[in-house]
């Protein structure tokens, strides 16, 4: 069965107003509902997004695992499995790939450059999410296409797909085959999918909050009994 199937899709302007704001805030919006723990559904430390400077992405999750030291049991490059390809076709649309280096000590050979974001972006990725590294990053900078790793390096090695749209984990977040991700700057969250429709009203009004307590720190007339009664009624 495919994972369309079973998983239900946002609607696209949900998806849009989601996309409206930046992790933070909606990781705040998401602590609102209790649905999990504060320290759990995000990536730490360890990411960057290589090839765009400020990115943004929204999109489901196609998971896959690889290995970069050894060579694989049968074929000889990547490019020898596509069979990868049909789970990604499977999920709805946007979707972000997301790649496990098995290795122990992830970044020896890069996971995709040039020719897998053209490849990725063909079947309408949004970006490529992995903890280990990647190559090409001019190029793909130019296809405007996001690639978050923990490195770069120039050379692909033996990397090679051991399986796919099994569960993955990256910096410390657990992903599934067609998770709702959000990534920008500061990582990578996971969007519980019941709440997802509740999140851009929950979201605005954090914004909204947040802006009232900046905006008085900025002005002339500012006084600390002031900000204590905008930070009481923030929440």
């Amino acid at each position: 069965m495919a994972i369309s199937d079973t998983a239900p899709t946002m609607p696209r302007e949900i998806l849009a107003a989601i996309r409206s704001f930046d992790t933070c805030t909606i990781a705040n919006a998401i602590e609102r509902f209790g649905v999990r723990l504060r320290n759990e559904g995000y990536t730490r430390p360890g990411l960057q997004c290589f090839t765009v400077r400020f990115p943004r992405v929204l999109g489901y999750a196609a998971t896959s695992h690889v290995r970069v030291s050894d060579p694989p049991m049968t074929g000889g490059a990547y490019m020898d499995r596509t069979d990868w390809w049909d789970d990604i076709g499977s999920l709805p649309s946007p979707r972000i790939v997301v790649v496990q280096d098995l290795e122990p000590k992830s970044g020896a050979a890069s996971i995709a450059g040039q020719v897998h974001a053209a490849i990725l972006k063909a079947f309408h990725c949004e970006a490529l999410i992995t903890n280990g590294a990647v190559r090409d990053v001019d190029a793909v900078a130019k296809m405007k296409f996001p690639m978050f790793a923990h490195a770069i390096t120039p050379s692909h090695g033996y990397t090679h797909i051991v399986d796919y749209c099994k569960p993955v984990d990256i910096f410390g977040l657990r992903i599934h085959s067609g998770d709702l991700l959000f990534a920008d700057c500061h990582g990578v969250i996971s969007i519980p999918k019941e709440i997802a429709a509740e999140l851009p009203r929950v979201a605005a009004e954090i914004r909204a909050s947040e802006q009232r307590i900046i905006d008085l720190c900025q002005s002339p007339g500012f006084s600390p009994e002031q900000l204590r009664k905008a930070v009481n009624h923030s929440d």
